[in-house]
């Protein structure tokens, strides 16, 4: 047994080695994670920290359920469109790409790509703002999707338990925001978990929140989000017929191409050769400027393109209607309710002890998958699919 105990700390005293012999100076070595509960048993663990992390988020139940839920197009009969699930696994692929380039650690930002939209909603971006309404409306504050990954992967994985990951990782999860356009971002060093908690109390509050990582891990976390999906979105709008490829405009077409695979090799090369010994992750001047015009083109021809939006608002009743059943639910102790048999049942009285019922309520809905929110509606407010769009 100590035999064994030894050999793993030598091969994780090898693994430290490395890091420190080949990472950047400004890179996250995993000696420094930062855990909120010290652990047991850490002697025979040969993985390093933040390799435990992605381990544990791949097999947590919120990860499970990314394969049923929406990316940008939903109730669309085509098999071909990306799903969140696909989505993880692209920004996870680009961003160590990028992290392998400029000497970064690579297990940080495999987990926080893996776990940075575990808190999405059902139906995307949607259902993110139909439900922040509503948990706005009762006093649970705005709802955002990186904040309730960290909901899911600190508070309520393994029964409320949490998966005790690392600060690093769970920083870089609620500080990506793909949906902002940044052209450089500087990590902004040395947060503790008092730091970390206070940012939690104030996204809350807040409409919009745009915190940026602590780590240069987390910086590339954030950009790869965005290279991830302004192309990948753009070949589904152009396979369903919403946009043609010639309308992409000139100066994005001329910068960074006309096909995802090229827009996402341009914007990761910039990427690497602006940010190489740099002190922060960023975009050249031309590049980044190309890259905001093909953000603002998808959002005005597909992620507000009236033609997929044609069934929302049947799914905002559904959240309406669910949101306010689940809720008396909670305040009749109806034990019957599926939000108590398959909930609340065998949760840690923690949980139950610090959260309100319109915070439960959130958590349940945010984590159900497209199709499961779809069973528990009523049937005359279930949609039908989309056959042609």
């Amino acid at each position: 047994m100590n035999d064994n105990f030894e050999k793993t700390r030598e091969l994780k005293d090898l693994l430290n080695q490395r890091e420190e012999e080949n990472l950047y100076s400004l890179a996250c070595f995993s000696h420094a994670a930062l855990r909120r509960h010290k652990e047991k048993f850490t002697e025979n663990e040969y993985r390093q920290d933040f390799s435990a992390d992605s381990d544990r988020i791949l097999n947590s139940l919120a990860f499970t359920r990314y394969i049923d839920k929406t990316q940008v197009f939903s109730l669309i009969n085509n098999d071909h469109l990306t799903h969140r699930v696909i989505h993880v696994q692209l920004v996870s692929r680009i961003a160590r790409t990028i992290g392998r380039y400029l000497g970064l650690n690579e297990d940080l930002i495999e987990a926080a790509s893996l776990g940075h939209d575990i808190g999405h909603t059902p139906f995307g971006h949607d259902g993110e703002r139909f439900l922040s309404k509503l948990t706005h409306e009762h006093g649970a504050g705005f709802f955002h999707h990186n904040l309730q990954s960290i909901q899911f992967l600190d508070r309520i994985e393994k029964k409320g338990k949490g998966l005790n990951l690392s600060l690093q990782t769970m920083d870089a999860i609620i500080c990506h925001n793909g949906e902002a356009h940044t052209k450089q971002l500087v990590p902004q060093k040395n947060r503790s978990f008092d730091d970390f908690d206070l940012m939690i109390r104030t996204i809350k509050q807040k409409k919009i929140c745009n915190e940026i990582p602590m780590t240069m891990e987390g910086c590339v976390v954030r950009l790869a989000d965005t290279i991830s999906y302004i192309g990948r979105d753009l070949e589904d709008a152009i396979r369903l017929g919403l946009v043609k490829r010639q309308e992409i405009p000139d100066v994005s077409k001329q910068i960074l191409g006309r096909t995802n695979g090229t827009i996402v090799f341009n914007l990761v090369t910039d990427l690497i050769s602006n940010s190489l010994d740099q002190p922060f992750i960023g975009f050249s001047e031309k590049v980044s400027s190309s890259l905001k015009t093909l953000k603002e083109f998808n959002y005005k021809h597909i992620y507000q393109n009236p033609v997929i939006k044609k069934h929302l608002s049947s799914i905002e009743d559904i959240f309406d209607f669910l949101f306010e059943k689940y809720l008396t639910a909670l305040e009749k102790r109806d034990m019957q309710s599926i939000i108590f048999t398959d909930f609340l049942n065998g949760m840690e009285n923690g949980y139950k002890g610090n959260h309100s019922n319109p915070e439960i309520v959130r958590d349940y809905i945010s984590g159900m998958t497209d199709s499961y929110f779809i069973r528990q509606a009523p049937v005359h407010l279930k949609p039908a699919s989309i056959e042609n769009v």
